[in-house]
């Protein structure tokens, strides 16, 4: 039976064979394979071509969903989750998050917290908060006006922390965060001598950028000579940019701004040398 089929697919031209080849589904199993068999003896198919029905191409649905979603979901992680050289700069983030929600969830407004409702929650209220309630220089490093500030300043976190943690180390950038978002806070209680009601990571987020700069003025060796250029002129860039944003919008605390990017880059001074 073997040798017959052989026989009656070699007296088949190449459109036949070709037409049974690619339409293999239609007939028996062994039609297409003796099929794909004459065309590769007659040198018109590879011989590595399995000799079997020719498969169809994966068609949209769940599980062409399902390899999108982990992507996805990969990204997400990967800014939010902890790992070996970005620990502190997630934890920041959701501290950061959930003290917003927390903000939202009491009824102080998910869009426009009130001015009232920060200086309840911690705000940098210039008549509370020295020399009575020094504390307020910290919490107010951790509360935002509205989802933009939030996202705004987050992803300047999530930036510099993939950028810088694993140079200085978890407990330097910690150190340098908060101390930081202090010193921008005290600049800025200081420079409004009419009086303010601040909230915003924006000090110590500038507190990290002056720690980059630091570190990259104190430890070239830790960036080839065109990341370093690179690096530098982000940054720069970066800075320039919100600066000059903050002079243009009266509600930028640009003092902020230059207190914690100071305080940071003392610090990174500091921790270079040791």
């Amino acid at each position: 039976m073997a040798a017959d089929s052989t026989t009656l697919f070699a007296q088949k031209t190449d459109a036949e064979l070709l037409y049974l080849a690619q339409h293999a589904r239609q007939y028996p199993a062994a039609v297409g394979q003796a099929a794909v068999r004459e065309l590769q003896r007659r040198g018109l198919v590879p011989q590595e071509l399995p000799a079997g029905p020719p498969r169809r191409p994966p068609e949209a649905g769940p599980e062409m969903e399902a390899t999108v979603q982990p992507g996805v979901w990969g990204a997400l992680r990967g800014v939010f989750w902890p790992r070996q050289g970005y620990q502190v700069a997630p934890l920041l983030l959701w501290l950061n998050v959930l003290v917003y929600l927390a903000l939202a969830a009491t009824g102080a407004g998910a869009w426009h917290p009130t001015g009232p409702d920060l200086v309840r929650w911690g705000s940098n209220f210039s008549p509370l908060t020295l020399p009575n309630q020094p504390w307020r220089l910290l919490t107010s490093c951790f509360l935002h006006g509205g989802p933009a500030h939030l996202l705004l300043n987050m992803a300047s976190l999530v930036f510099l922390g993939l950028l810088t943690e694993g140079l200085v180390g978890g407990r330097r950038l910690l150190t340098a965060y908060l101390l930081s978002g202090i010193g921008g806070s005290l600049l800025s209680w200081f420079w409004h001598t009419q009086g303010l009601n601040s909230v915003g990571a924006s000090g110590a987020i500038f507190g990290l950028y002056g720690l980059l700069l630091a570190t990259l003025l104190r430890r070239p060796a830790a960036f080839t000579r065109p990341e370093r250029y690179t690096v530098l002129l982000f940054v720069l860039y970066l800075l320039a940019g919100s600066l000059a944003s903050g002079l243009q919008a009266h509600t930028t605390d640009n003092a902020a701004h230059v207190g914690g990017l100071l305080t940071g880059f003392l610090l990174g001074l500091l921790f270079s040398r040791r």
